[in-house]
């Protein structure tokens, strides 16, 4: 009886982590938990964070409120909306859009200084092509996540890597974190799937990044999937929201 009561506790802690888009056993401190509570945040945002686990992921970035965070293609604002919560009112949250993604959009990008979403006041659009990159004021994380890979593609031609990690670079404070999440591809690649696959050998971002002056600092593991073997294109049905992907956090030296 004890056993199973044990094994009870234990899948409900579990569904629970996994509800507030921590890993099993994970536990995140308690400003990244009330931000992914959050009610405001969109039900289709909650329902996403079991399999991007986002507590686990911001917990390895180490943002912290107060700080300032750029979201480097905030797509639909689903990470911007948690950061929002994380840094707090002394905080602030600004969203990267790069008018190279004008005509792929829904909707129209928001203007520099607009807020995206009126119910975080503070998350606030900067909008120009993306080798303009740049950060109003000085940030302490740069963010980009599963978007690494299609700077190297034709629709954001002429994206230029060099002087976009460049500028990333710029806009950290000292000791500032860029953090990037993206798909794997297999090892030794390079950068032959990225327009294909839509994924990246994770040795190529390192090298990239780190010609910039950046330091590797740490790797997590917590979005990784053994069991994608890296051939199948990331919108696979097979594959999609499960896809192995890397964690990388680099450091500006102080």
């Amino acid at each position: 009886m004890k056993t199973l009561r044990r094994l009870m506790f234990a899948f409900a802690g579990a569904a629970a982590a996994a509800a507030a888009g921590l890993a099993a056993g994970a536990a995140a401190p308690a400003y990244i938990v009330a931000a992914l509570a959050n009610a405001d945040r969109p039900a289709d945002d909650q329902k996403r964070d079991a399999a991007r686990k986002p507590g686990d992921v911001i917990a390895f970035a180490q943002l912290k409120p107060g700080e300032t965070v750029e979201d480097l293609i905030p797509g639909t604002g689903y990470y911007d909306r948690i950061f929002a919560g994380v840094v707090g009112p002394k905080g602030h949250v600004y969203g990267f859009y790069p008018t190279e993604l004008t005509n792929f959009r829904k909707v129209q990008l928001p203007p520099t200084g607009a807020t995206p979403d009126p119910k975080f006041p503070n998350f606030t659009a900067v909008t120009a092509s993306v080798n303009d990159f740049a950060a109003p004021a000085p940030v302490d994380v740069v963010w980009l996540s599963d978007n690494y890979h299609d700077l190297h593609d034709p629709f954001f031609a002429p994206a230029d890597l060099a002087k976009i990690n460049a500028a990333v670079f710029k806009a950290l404070k000292p000791g500032g974190t860029y953090l990037i999440v993206d798909h794997a591809a297999e090892k030794g690649s390079g950068l032959r799937d990225t327009n294909t696959l839509h994924r990246i050998d994770e040795a190529s971002v390192k090298a990239e990044v780190e010609a910039a002056g950046f330091t590797l600092v740490g790797e997590s593991d917590v979005l990784r999937n053994p069991a994608d073997d890296h051939t199948k294109k990331i919108f696979d049905p097979s594959i999609r929201g499960e896809t192995d992907q890397f964690v990388l956090r680099f450091r500006k030296p102080r």
